[in-house]
């Protein structure tokens, strides 16, 4: 299955939340509780306030009341104090839980996403740009977890807030009450018309980040080129047009809110005019006591805030969705290439013989099949070359093998099994794979080479760099085996680290050693002890080889010459000398003699 940008996922955004707040949840709940709790006790002050101005201020026995009871003044601002000590501690308390919720989920994802990429095919690869993926596995996550910590908080306080200020105003006064919240629906409807303009915008701006962190991970990567070919200014010019695209869309963004905020910010501020007319005139009338006008003065707030608030709630959320969606679509993605149910375990040595049975193979993203009926064995033991021109199927040939790619049609089997029969992890293990385009981590020489098997000592990884002639090299480094070689292997010549790779393939001993194009960068006396090498390994191993050089294909015991798609040329070198094909004139070309 091929990996869709557009995925229909198994559960909804909250639900996956909440799946990923396994083992917090009861605390979550607490927390979620404790921000209704809070909010309840917001009442207290003003309540306590309008108690004190009613009995002890303005009403008409407040003197005497005064005089008579004073302990229950003093009683009632001391409620007032610890309540609101109470309530800070709770919101102390409370902000302390989602934060640690909100972090743990973000670490559980982070983690769950970097295994779930690990584990993906080389279609996947294909699909995604790595900027756009370090952009899902960062800037992505952490709007996941403002959701957690933030948004979610702000919705149930604000909710929760004016919910209990409006049964409170209704339980002092429905008349007063009523005249203060029936402007606030108009405020949800403009909160309505601002997501739908917004949401897309936040997808736009998710977009436009990715493109940009692309730019620079590509600019960084291949800054070799950028250098040889003096375009530095071209690049920087290029990301300042990114960076720029992003500026000018994260400003749209931010001005939809503000074209909406006037709306908002004119009824939440209409609230106080209507406590002095219309309070006002209930109080003049004896219909609301000086206490209660107290009391809704003193709350007015908490019913124009929350309606503030959910624009920059709407905003964060809308920005949350188009975040979630990336990082679910990771998330939720099978690859297409993995272990079968019946897979059988197989920890054992192969023999190491390769067949491949009418083997087409067509990229999903291509119009034209890659190789046509590809039929061929290899025995145990044995050598086989691959050759032919650029593009005609060598590397989509041998990446069979090893299931980095599924063929079309037709079958790959080792050792007369098929090579879906076997776990992925089994059958890689035997297999070491040595590339033209060699990738080495920023780690010592010794840690590169016993990449594969971390268990290998330093005289065994001494001795597979003799195999692939590196061992005179690194000798002569100032801190040899330890040397630290720079990313991707800056540092070294394209020689030194095809050497240094062939070794970390043969590091894990493996049943079959695929080499493509590894010795094109080094000199011929280097190729020439190599290739004595790999005919005296101290264990037995079958070798595909794909090479252009007769030097490195002459000795194999047998040849494949391809030629769009399709095995053209077969045998060893005195059979298709005989034959007097393509293989027989490329020997003529690089040798420059005339064998007729």
């Amino acid at each position: 299955m091929k990996v869709k940008k557009e995925t229909l996922f198994p559960k909804t955004k909250i639900q996956w939340l909440w799946e990923n707040m396994k083992g917090r949840r009861v605390l979550y709940v607490i927390g979620m509780l404790g921000t209704v709790v809070y909010n309840i006790l917001q009442l207290t002050v003003p309540y306590y306030s309008g108690r004190i101005v009613d009995l002890f201020l303005s009403g008409a026995d407040a003197w005497k009341n005064m005089r008579t009871n004073s302990g229950l003044f003093y009683h009632l601002l001391i409620l007032m104090i610890v309540f609101t000590v109470l309530r800070g501690v709770i919101v102390y308390g409370d902000c302390m839980i989602y934060e640690h919720v909100s972090q743990t989920v973000l670490y559980r994802v982070r983690n769950f996403l970097y295994d779930k990429i690990q584990r993906q095919d080389m279609t996947f690869y294909s699909t995604y740009r790595t900027g756009d993926l370090m952009t899902r596995v960062t800037g992505d996550l952490d709007a996941v977890r403002h959701m957690v910590a933030w948004v979610i908080r702000m919705v149930i306080e604000s909710f929760s807030l004016f919910g209990v200020v409006a049964i409170y105003f209704f339980y002092m006064n429905w008349k007063m009450a009523l005249s203060l919240l029936i402007i606030s629906p108009f405020v949800f409807f403009i909160i309505y018309l601002f997501k739908n303009k917004v949401a897309p915008m936040h997808a736009k701006l998710r977009e436009k980040l990715a493109q940009m962190n692309t730019y620079a991970q590509e600019n960084i990567s291949g800054n070799r080129v950028v250098k040889a070919f003096a375009r530095e200014a071209y690049e920087i010019e290029k990301f300042d047009r990114a960076n720029k695209d992003y500026a000018e869309t994260n400003k749209e963004t931010s001005m939809v809110w503000l074209k909406f905020f006037p709306y908002v910010e004119s009824i939440a501020n209409l609230m106080p005019v209507v406590m002095l007319a219309v309070g006002g005139v209930f109080l003049i009338r004896g219909e609301l006591t000086m206490g209660d006008y107290v009391a809704f003065s003193g709350l007015i707030w908490a019913i124009a805030n929350p309606m503030r608030q959910m624009g920059n709630i709407m905003n964060e959320f809308q920005r949350f969705s188009a975040a979630s969606k990336k990082v679910m679509e990771i998330y939720y993605s099978e690859p297409q290439i993995k272990d079968a149910l019946d897979a059988a375990a197989h920890p054992n040595r192969f023999d190491g013989k390769i067949e491949f049975r009418e083997v087409s193979f067509q990229y999903e993203d291509g119009d034209l099949p890659v190789l046509h009926d590809i039929s061929f064995t290899v025995k145990p033991g044995e050598t086989i070359a691959i050759m032919g021109e650029t593009g005609c199927g060598k590397t989509s040939l041998i990446n069979l093998i090893p299931r980095f790619y599924e063929p079309t049609k037709g079958e790959v089997r080792i050792d007369d099994i098929p090579v879906q029969n076997f776990r992925l992890s089994d059958l890689r293990k035997q297999i070491g794979l040595a590339t033209q385009d060699v990738l080495l981590y920023s780690d010592t020489i010794e840690g590169n080479i016993a990449y594969g098997d971390s268990s290998i000592d330093l005289e065994e990884v001494e001795k597979f760099a003799k195999y692939s002639a590196a061992s005179d090299f690194i000798s002569k480094m100032p801190e040899g085996y330890d040397t630290v070689v720079g990313e991707r292997g800056a540092g070294l010549s394209g020689g030194q680290k095809q050497r240094i790779s062939l070794a970390r393939a043969l590091a894990v001993r493996p049943s079959i050693l695929i080499l493509d194009d590894t010795t094109s960068a080094v000199d011929m006396e280097t190729e020439k002890q190599i290739q004595e090498a790999l005919r005296h390994l101290d264990f037995s191993c079958t070798k595909v080889i794909i090479a252009q050089r007769i030097s490195t294909t002459m000795m194999a015991d047998k040849i494949l010459v391809m030629q769009h798609g399709r095995i053209t040329e077969m045998g060893n070198h005195e059979e298709l000398m005989a034959k007097k094909g393509y293989y027989y004139e490329l020997v003529q070309l690089q040798t420059g003699e005339d064998l007729v």
